[in-house]
């Protein structure tokens, strides 16, 4: 079966130049999942099926069983503090979208493919949730590392190492994510044949 991946969309962070009391809040963060629908009646339909519409990754231009789309945003708001430039409050958002396949077939096979399918599924699920996870730790790193930025002596500078931070916290997201996917990669096969010897082990016997 094809390996997943994953679709990362840019941060946009809006930066409001506004002198308030200093404020924090708490990451906002929404999931959501989104199914496609394959038929397919044998193991190598099914894995057809994926290839021809699974999502489209932009990058590799491919298809994959599963992915997830993330989407970081919020604002960041200044303050005057002794005469500087200081973030007084960083509110990062997040939206993941976890983008999964569902079998129309499903009721309907022979118990040996369903259950080879339910594993899989279950893998699928599992892989994209973990980048959900990568995802909503890294928002929280980012909505610390704007906190902890020490003033400038104008906003403007203030906005030029609040630029080079979101870069570099982007920079930082992307390189766990595919580390993520290069061991995720690597392992497919023998994951996947673990799965399922574990699973027809526990399997009752008729």
């Amino acid at each position: 079966m094809p390996n997943h991946r994953l679709c990362l969309s840019a941060l946009t962070l809006l930066s409001a130049l506004a002198f308030t009391h200093p404020t924090r809040a708490d990451v906002q963060i929404t999931k959501s999942i989104r199914y496609f629908a394959i038929g397919g009646k044998t193991a190598s339909e099914l894995d057809q099926q994926l290839s021809n519409h699974g999502p489209l990754m932009r990058k590799t231009g491919a298809r994959h069983p599963g992915a997830t789309r993330i989407k970081f945003g919020g604002t960041v708001t200044y303050v005057e503090r002794n005469g500087k430039c200081a973030v007084g409050a960083a509110n990062v958002t997040l939206s993941t979208r976890l983008i999964l396949p569902r079998w129309t077939n499903r009721r309907r096979a022979d118990k040996d493919l369903a259950f080879i399918w339910d594993t899989l599924s279950r893998d699928i699920k599992r892989h994209e949730e973990r980048h959900a996870e990568i995802a909503r730790n890294h928002a929280r790193a980012m909505e610390k590392t704007f906190l902890a930025l020490h003033p400038e002596s104008d906003c403007e500078r203030m906005q030029a190492r609040l630029d080079r931070a979101s870069a570099d916290a982007i920079v930082a997201h992307d390189k766990d994510q595919a580390r993520f996917d290069r061991v995720e990669s690597a392992n497919f096969n023998s994951r996947l044949m673990r799965l399922l010897s574990y699973g027809l082990k526990s399997r009752p016997v008729n």
